[in-house]
C-alpha cells in the first residue's frame, strides 16, 4: 500500500518535511526515567491517516516507543464512557494550569486536579477506571488503546519498572489526591495502573490512527470500530486543545491551532476534526517536554496549508454550485411527451439548486435563506444533493425550523 502512495502529493510533502528537519538536533531526551534516557535521540518518524483509512508514513514511523502522556486523553475518554461526565468532573477539572505537567497543582478548596492532561489529573482519571484488580483494569485500558490503534498493543515491562522505581513525585501526588478523596482507596494500585498505561508501546503510525479515530468522530477509519461516542470525543478534544501540550498549550493553539497531545517519549498526536490524524515521533524534547521536531512538523503543516481549526470551513455562497430553472435542464435521452409538456409549462417556475460540500449550520443557513427568497418567484424548489458529502444534525434541525 505504501508503494502505491509514494508518488502522491501528501507522501511527497511528508518526505520533504522529514528531510528538511532530519538534521535538527535541538533538545534532549527525557533523562529522569532511565529507560527513556537510553532511547536513540536521532529517531524521527511522521505519519498521517485520512478518514478513509489511507496511511502516509515517512522515516521511523514503525519504531516502537512508549506512549507516556499521550495516553492521558484516551484514559480520560474511557473514564467518561464508564463513569459519565458528572462523576469524572467531580474528580478532575478541565481548566488549563499554565504549570508544568508534573506540577502539584490542585484546586485550593476541593483538592481537585485542574485538568486530566497534567499528572495529577491523569492519576485521578486512571483511578476511575473500573475493575476488581489492577490487572483487570489495565486490561480494559489496553483493550481501549488497542481499539484506537486498530491492532493489539502491549506494555514495555522495562519502562514500566523504570517508571515505578523512580516515580517518587507521582507517588507524592497520588497520596495528596488520596488526602482530598480524589482517590477513594489506597493510592498505590491507581499509581501502578498509571505507570502501566504510560508504558504501553506504540508506533508513530499507531498514534496517527488514534488521532484519525478522534478526527473521525470516534470511529477507527481502518477497522470501522466505534471506540468512543461523539459526545465524549467533543470533551476529549476540547481538553486537548486547551491543555494537551503542557504549559506550552497556549502558544501551540495560537500557532498551530489543532487539538494535540504530547508525551515525554517523543510522540505528538494532532487532530484536524473531520479531516485527518497526524503523529510525529522524535525523542529530543524542549524545556516543556514536547518533541522539538514534532512541533516543527506540525507548525510547518499548519502554516503552509492553513490547518488552524479556527480558520474553519467557509460558509455561504460556495455551497451553492449552480442555480437555474428546470427549463434549462437538458437530457441525453428522449423525454416522454408528458415530461416535455410539464417542463414547457412549469420549467421556468421550478428553481434548481446544485449544492456541494458539507451542509453544516453555517452553509445550511445560507441555503435556506436563498430558498425562502426564491419561493416568491418559483412554484417548485429542487435541491440537488449529489455533490453533498455530509448533512449534520444541526443542518437537519435548521432546515426543519425554516420549513
Amino acid at each position: 500500500m505504501q508503494d502505491q502512495l509514494s508518488g502522491l502529493p501528501v507522501q511527497q510533502l511528508l518526505d520533504r518535511i522529514h528531510a528538511d528537519l532530519n538534521a535538527d538536533q535541538a533538545g534532549e531526551v527525557a533523562d529522569y526515567i532511565p529507560e527513556l534516557a537510553a532511547v536513540d535521540p536521532d529517531l524521527f518518524g511522521i505519519a498521517l491517516v485520512t478518514l478513509d483509512g489511507k496511511v502516509y508514513q515517512s522515516g521511523d514511523s514503525r519504531h516502537l516507543f512508549t506512549i507516556q502522556s499521550v495516553s492521558k486523553p484516551l484514559t480520560f475518554g474511557l473514564a467518561l464512557s464508564e463513569q459519565g461526565a458528572a462523576t469524572v468532573e467531580r474528580h478532575v477539572g478541565v481548566e488549563p494550569t499554565g504549570d508544568a505537567f508534573n506540577s502539584i497543582s490542585l484546586e485550593p478548596h476541593s483538592g481537585r486536579p485542574m485538568n486530566p492532561m497534567v499528572n495529577a489529573g491523569a492519576i485521578a482519571t486512571t483511578g476511575l477506571i473500573k475493575g476488581a484488580t489492577v490487572t483487570e483494569r489495565f486490561q480494559r485500558i489496553l483493550e481501549c488503546f488497542s481499539a484506537y490503534a486498530g491492532r493489539p498493543l502491549t506494555m514495555n515491562e522495562a519502562v514500566y519498572r523504570s517508571e515505578k522505581d523512580t516515580g517518587h513525585r507521582n507517588r507524592a501526588i497520588a497520596h495528596l489526591l488520596r488526602n482530598f478523596d480524589m482517590l477513594t482507596e489506597d493510592p498505590e494500585p491507581d499509581l501502578d495502573l498509571y505507570f502501566r498505561q504510560c508504558s504501553v508501546e506504540v508506533t508513530c503510525r499507531d498514534l496517527a490512527v488514534i488521532a484519525a479515530t478522534l478526527a473521525n468522530y470516534g470511529a477507527n477509519p481502518i477497522t470501522g470500530v466505534e471506540v468512543i461516542k461523539l459526545n465524549d470525543v467533543e470533551k476529549l478534544l476540547s481538553v486537548m486543545s486547551s491543555c494537551g501540550m503542557y504549559d506550552y498549550s497556549g502558544r501551540w493553539i495560537y500557532d498551530v491551532g489543532l487539538p494535540a497531545k504530547s508525551g515525554v517519549g517523543g510522540g505528538i498526536m494532532a487532530v484536524l476534526p473531520g479531516q485527518f490524524g497526524l503523529a510525529v515521533f522524535s525523542p529530543r524534547l524542549d524545556r516543556w517536554g514536547n518533541s522539538v521536531r514534532g512541533i516543527q512538523v506540525c507548525e510547518a503543516l499548519s502554516r503552509n496549508f492553513h490547518l488552524h481549526m479556527f480558520r474553519g470551513l467557509r460558509s455561504g455562497s460556495n455551497v451553492i454550485r449552480a442555480k437555474y430553472d428546470a427549463s434549462m435542464i437538458s437530457s441525453r435521452r428522449n423525454r416522454l411527451p408528458r415530461i416535455e409538456k410539464l417542463l414547457e409549462t412549469h420549467g421556468n417556475q421550478t428553481t434548481v439548486y446544485e449544492l456541494q460540500g458539507d451542509l453544516l449550520i453555517g452553509t445550511t443557513e445560507y441555503v435556506t435563506r436563498e430558498v425562502i427568497r426564491a419561493i416568491d418567484q418559483s412554484s417548485t424548489i429542487v435541491l440537488d444533493l449529489r455533490r453533498v458529502m455530509e448533512i449534520d444534525l444541526a443542518a437537519s434541525q435548521l432546515s426543519l425550523i425554516h420549513i
